[in-house]
């Protein structure tokens, strides 16, 4: 399967949890920015998500597209923040809720870019590893 989604890339991700401390615990929370990016990529990856989750070995190819600044060029490789890898895991949390696969461990082969681009947006690919 493979989709490429028109939209603005969160640049909020997974590392950013929080944590507080209650009764001398540690307690870690999702702030308002990442709960919201979590729902728009829920919302985004829903209508992609197949029927049945994928088994067995899974190559994930993610292309981050995000928007043109001054000075960048369509196809240009972003080498701003936020990491590729941080940007992953949240893609990941979403797609394993959304049951893409039975487990985001299933994912042996991992290729992640990011780019600046005249259409932003989010180009996956996901496909079955063969033995």
């Amino acid at each position: 399967m493979q989709f490429f989604i028109p939209m603005k890339i969160p640049t909020v991700t997974h590392q950013e949890k929080q944590v507080h401390v209650v009764r001398g615990k540690p307690v870690f929370y999702e702030p308002t920015e990442l709960k919201q990016a979590r729902a728009d990529l829920t919302d985004y990856l829903a209508q992609y998500a197949p029927k049945k989750p994928m088994k067995g070995p899974l190559e994930l190819v993610v292309k981050f597209c995000f928007p043109l600044v001054t000075g960048t060029h369509d196809g240009q490789p972003k080498t701003t923040k936020p990491d590729c890898d941080n940007l992953v895991k949240l893609l990941q949390d979403v797609m394993n809720k959304l049951n893409y696969f039975e487990d985001d461990r299933l994912v042996v082969s991992l290729i992640a870019q990011k780019f600046w681009a005249k259409i932003p947006g989010l180009f996956i690919s996901l496909e079955k590893v063969e033995s």
